[in-house]
């Protein structure tokens, strides 16, 4: 069982998003830098059409994410937990953000429905009405354990009746069940690694389920990218490495040519250059984002692969993008507590 421990905050959270927003935005490579406007000042408010799907306007869709987010029994407001719960539901309440991706593990050390309730809720509950979930292993989910996730993401754990974003379109998502959405011209499949741990011949099953996801998708024309918790592309820490179990899910991504992952796990910050399934840095690679900044205590890293190019260990906050419709997309990390810092573009493939 992995446990973690919760590091205490000690500086106040800066909720003005939208100025956290306006930042310098490196370009594609990291080599030279553009000065880029607040995405939402000139964006009409969202509209979510009958389907469910996310309408793209002229800015394109705004995304926010991150995992490992509450520590146990956490309900300290000015906590680093509490700092981005805030800082993502104001997002979410002022309609900044279209999204917001919960990148797996939400309540430590393991998630029951009463751990939902009373901790998470307080302070992560604004995030509800546009949160898509994975679920990651053994914090939020493992049969027999703890299997409470799915219930919770579904409005039935007493005290918590508000569903999730995707419930509220597809009713009762069962954990490890793999799902996909279109984000305007954008379509983001979600998997739970945990299938790899549990169920080895599921996984399996599930990497054919994102071969037919993956090329339906893109036989229509949207732009790709998967969310899942243990990441693929990122550096050793003290407790985890690489899980070299997803390459087949890899694999498929690089065959359809994925523009960027979102997973979670470490604590701590990374980005990939665009990388094929053979870890070169490539023009039409896979941008695979870590960001497992949520809340719990933070790790080093002990080895350096040649695909990341950007990584911190010393700043809890999340990730907010912007994907346009001609595929290319803007990020930029928002710090809530430490130095780090990270942005940068990517064209639209050609």
């Amino acid at each position: 069982m992995r446990r973690n421990r919760l590091v205490a905050g000690t500086s106040s959270v800066l909720l003005g998003v939208a100025g956290l927003w306006a930042f310098t935005l490196a370009a594609s490579g990291g080599n030279s830098a553009a000065e880029v406007p607040e995405p939402t000042a000139a964006v009409a408010p969202s509209r979510t059409l009958s389907s469910g799907d996310i309408t793209s306007r002229g800015g394109g869709v705004r995304i926010a994410a991150v995992g490992d987010m509450n520590g146990p029994a956490n309900l300290a407001a000015d906590s680093h937990s509490g700092r981005n719960g805030a800082a993502i539901s104001a997002l979410v309440r002022n309609n900044q953000v279209d999204a917001f991706l919960g990148l797996g593990d939400f309540q430590y050390d393991t998630g029951y429905c009463d751990d939902y309730v009373k901790y998470w809720t307080r302070l992560w509950g604004g995030t509800k009405p546009k949160l898509y979930w994975v679920s990651a292993p053994n914090h939020d989910w493992q049969p027999g354990r703890n299997e409470d996730l799915d219930n919770f993401m579904n409005g039935q754990c007493p005290g918590a009746p508000a569903k999730a974003a995707i419930n509220q379109q597809r009713g009762l998502i069962g954990n490890g069940t793999p799902y996909s959405k279109d984000f305007g011209k954008w379509h983001i499949a979600f998997l739970s690694s945990a299938q790899w741990q549990y169920n080895p011949a599921q996984a399996r099953a599930l990497t054919a389920w994102l071969d037919r996801d993956l090329a339906a998708a893109k036989a229509a024309g949207r732009h790709l990218a998967v969310v899942h918790h243990d990441p693929y592309f990122t550096s050793d820490t003290s407790e985890h490495g690489r899980s070299t179990e997803l390459k087949p899910w890899i694999d498929v991504m690089w065959k359809h040519r994925v523009r960027f992952t979102l997973s979670g796990s470490q604590h701590n910050y990374e980005r990939s250059c665009p990388v094929n399934n053979a870890d070169q840095c490539v023009s039409d690679g896979i941008t695979a984002f870590q960001v497992s900044t949520g809340g719990i205590g933070l790790r080093s890293f002990t080895s350096s692969p040649t695909y990341i190019v950007k990584r911190f260990s010393d700043t809890h906050g999340f990730l907010r993008m912007t994907l346009r419709d001609d595929g290319s997309f803007v990020w930029g990390f928002v710090p809530t507590s430490g130095p780090g810092k990270d942005a940068g573009s990517r064209p639209a493939p050609r």
